[in-house]
C-alpha cells in the first residue's frame, strides 16, 4: 500500500508487533493522527492524538529520546503526517503500517 503514496519511500513502516514492543519497551512514542470521533470510538492504548486535519508536528510532545511513530486507521494518513513532519524539519520517520485495522488484527489491545 505504501508504494502507491507519493513519497512513502520516505517513511518506514513498522509492523503492529514491533510498535508494540518498541511501547512496552518505552522507546517509542505513538502518534495517532486521526479525528477525534475516530479516537473517541477506539483508541491505541497510550498514544497521543494530534489530529491530522489540524496537524502541527510541533503539537506533539517532546519524545525525549524516543522514536515517534504514527499511527492512524490503516496507514495512509500516518505516512501523510510522517511527510508533513519531515517537511517541517523533524526527523519522524516511522508510521504503523496497515494502522488501527492491522493492530487489532494482531490482536494487540485497543482503549473503547
Amino acid at each position: 500500500m505504501a508504494e502507491q503514496m507519493p513519497r512513502a519511500d520516505e517513511v518506514t513502516d513498522l509492523t503492529p508487533e514491533e510498535v508494540a514492543t518498541g511501547l512496552r519497551e518505552g522507546r517509542m512514542l505513538l502518534v495517532d493522527v486521526r479525528e477525534l470521533n475516530e479516537t473517541a470510538m477506539e483508541s491505541y492504548p497510550d498514544a497521543v492524538i494530534v489530529p491530522l486535519s489540524c496537524f502541527d508536528p510541533a503539537a506533539i510532545p517532546d519524545p525525549q529520546g524516543k522514536q515517534v511513530v504514527f499511527a492512524c486507521r490503516s496507514g495512509r494518513r500516518s505516512i501523510t503526517a510522517s511527510v508533513a513532519a519531515q517537511d517541517q524539519g523533524y526527523a519522524y520517520t516511522h508510521h504503523l503500517a496497515g494502522g488501527i485495522i492491522a493492530w487489532k488484527q494482531a490482536g494487540l489491545p485497543t482503549k473503547t
